[in-house]
């Protein structure tokens, strides 16, 4: 006895590959967006890096702060899937970065390190 298969759903993969470089409902990206997330990281890390050897005065501390956060945000919403996650998972993590900075910035503040 033979058995029929049913045909291949052609629709879904048509429909799949005209959206490669959108998110899908599963919370997966592109290899192509993760290569420009990649690189964006890269040119914060290298600005990081740049600001290190600038005397940038009261400005720098900042300015580092500020970047880490927007490469926490990035690795975070994207690396982890954060961004495709329930919204409260989301708050919670985040909560912990505004807590760590807080309490980074109350240590400096105690020392005195801005006076400066």
């Amino acid at each position: 006895m033979t058995t029929v298969e049913e045909p291949a759903d052609t629709e879904n993969h048509a429909d799949h590959a005209d959206h490669a470089d959108h998110d899908d409902s599963h919370g997966h990206i592109s290899d192509n967006r993760y290569i420009v997330l990649a690189l964006f990281l890269a040119v914060v890390t290298a600005a990081e890096v740049a600001a290190s050897y600038i005397d940038l005065g009261p400005l720098f501390i900042p300015l580092l702060l500020g970047l880490m956060v927007i490469k926490f945000f990035v690795v975070a919403s994207f690396f982890m899937h954060l961004k495709f996650d329930n919204r409260i998972f989301t708050w919670m993590f985040y909560a912990g970065l505004f807590l760590a900075v807080g309490v980074y910035a109350a240590a400096l503040l105690t020392f005195q390190f801005f006076d400066s």
